[in-house]
């Protein structure tokens, strides 16, 4: 038997019918599909730019679990994971398949996970062909050498379908359904990309936990000297250029496994922000939307040049670059390294109080972790237009099926295990809020990271924050001395003390949902109001 007709046959299987399938196409071959459907233009240097249309980010609202037998009981229903009943799911799935009869479709057989023990084979059918070079770049590809590629997960990806809410069970016309007994996502009415990238997090953020593997919404890097770092944060907050660091190897900069044998990435490509990218700051990233194979979501590009510009965001601040990690220099090919010696916490403060810098005790660390205090950046989600405070369990709330207090039970039994140290890093406003404060400059957040991890903080006096009760150092090299206490960057202290004691109730209240299930220790090392 050929193997385009067993690819057609796998495809039957999936039930989608029709006989113009292209399967696992090349970077260059889907460059070429995506300029002859005309869904995007190749800028200078290279990039393939693309249009989202109206959905620019995320639409969490939309997102849903079916709510069946074999996964109900573990998942934690809520906000964040909708219920969809089965029949819905059924009709649901029935016409959106219906939708792609007879169309031309693109199709990827890769992986997510790049360590072999834990790597889930996932299959991705698109209607765009630029969808299936972003996913060839985010997930690892089948290199087609080995046995025939038996997905566990599919994700069928179709932006021109609109869902129904009488008919479907839906919020609106986007959809994003996973189906955890069928191991089926159906995405539809968005063109967003992300989707697709985010819907298999969440599935590893239910499956890995239950074989004591910790997800995490994090970056991750190794030393010189052989030393991991993990960089939490939601997007916005600098996780990849953080982790995109000359000096240390990019293992991966937004989704990492925790296991017994160590980190190991579940992507083969980033993700990164560009808006207002500069080649000074950012010098690695920078150079991927100049080169040949990257995909460009909304960055505007001149019609006659085709020059970028990185700096306009009318579009939307969401600007995104996708490219295979192996266009960073330094990255790690095996997508795996040790145990971490330092775990990174960061914030993007709106309200301009938190401290640059300050070391966490395991505690602090439990505490902060179950917060994931930061400010949703203009963009990311459909909706959101300025920075915005928001608490995001874990770091990554609207990707977790699971109760948080799982990951945060997991993350405290490694950190203590392997005597990880612990840093909150706000990468936000310092000088006052959003709006009349300045964001943090890039210089001095590489400098605080860089000593931390390299032991420099280690032996430096530290104080007492009296409102945040954190411990923050008082000097750090590179940086100067009153940069690391917030107060004195506020030309009226009264002022600070005033937004600090909101913020700090702000976290009071939020924690008060976990305060049945944390130990009198983890809940004294929150803020004192």
């Amino acid at each position: 038997m050929s193997t385009e007709v067993e690819r057609g046959r796998a495809l039957d299987r999936e039930g989608i019918q029709t006989d113009r399938v292209r399967w696992n196409l090349t970077t260059a071959a889907l460059y070429e599909e995506a300029v002859r459907r005309d869904e995007g233009v190749i800028a200078a240097d290279g990039p393939l730019a693309c249009r989202t249309g109206q959905h620019t980010g995320r639409s969490p609202n939309d997102k849903f679990i079916v709510r069946e037998p074999s996964s109900e009981a573990n998942i934690a229903w809520g906000k964040v994971n909708r219920a969809m009943e089965p029949a819905h799911f059924d009709v649901l799935h029935r016409e959106l398949l219906g939708s792609l009869s007879g169309k031309e479709l693109f199709v990827q057989d890769c992986y997510a996970g790049a360590d072999p023990k834990y790597r889930l084979p996932v299959r991705i059918v698109t209607e765009l062909a630029w969808h299936s070079l972003f996913v060839r770049h985010l997930f690892i590809a089948d290199p087609g050498t080995g046995p025939a590629h038996v997905p566990e997960f599919t994700v069928i990806d179709s932006p021109s379908f609109k869902a129904d809410p009488k008919r479907h069970g839906t919020n609106s016309d986007v959809v994003i359904a996973v189906n955890f007994a069928e191991k089926l996502v159906l995405v539809g009415g968005t063109s967003y990309a992300g989707e697709m990238k985010k819907s298999i997090f969440s599935i590893l953020n239910y499956l890995l936990p239950l074989r004591n593997v910790l997800s995490m919404h994090c970056s991750a890097n190794i030393g010189p000297s052989g030393d991991t770092a993990l960089f939490f944060g939601l997007s916005g907050t600098g996780k990849t250029t953080l982790s995109s660091d000359p000096e240390r190897m990019l293992i991966g900069d937004d989704e990492h496994g925790w296991s017994d044998r160590g980190v190991f990435n579940f992507e083969g490509g980033c993700y990164a922000k560009t808006i207002r990218l500069s080649a000074e700051a950012e010098p690695q990233i920078y150079a991927t939307t100049r080169r040949f194979g990257t995909v460009l979501e909304n960055v505007v590009v001149d019609p006659e040049t085709r020059e970028l510009n990185l700096d306009d965001d009318r579009l939307t601040e969401n600007t995104r670059a996708a490219y295979p990690i192996h266009f960073i220099d330094n990255a790690v090919p095996s997508g795996q390294g040790g145990h971490p010696r330092n775990v990174v916490m960061l914030t993007a403060d709106a309200f301009g109080v938190l401290p640059p810098i300050s070391r966490l005790t395991p505690e602090a660390a439990m505490y902060h972790f179950l917060s994931g205090y930061t400010a949703k950046v203009a963009g990311t989600e459909t909706g959101v237009t300025e920075p915005k405070a928001t608490f995001s369990t874990c770091f990554g709330a609207p990707f977790l099926p699971l109760p948080p207090s799982r990951y945060a039970t997991m993350l405290g039994e490694r950190i203590a295990q392997h005597q990880a140290r612990v840093w909150l890093v706000n990468t936000g406003w310092t000088g006052g809020p959003f709006g009349v404060g300045r964001r943090m400059k890039i210089g001095y957040t590489r400098a605080m990271i860089r000593a931390a991890l390299g032991g420099a903080l280690d032996s430096v006096k530290y104080e007492k924050d009296p409102i945040f009760n954190l411990d923050i150092p008082t000097s750090c090299p590179d940086v100067p001395s009153e940069v690391l206490e917030p107060r004195n960057t506020w030309a009226n202290g009264a002022e600070y003390d005033e937004q600090a004691g909101k913020l700090a109730r702000m976290f009071v209240e939020n924690f008060k949902a976990f305060e049945d299930g944390v130990s009198a220790e983890v809940l004294a090392a929150g803020p004192n109001v």
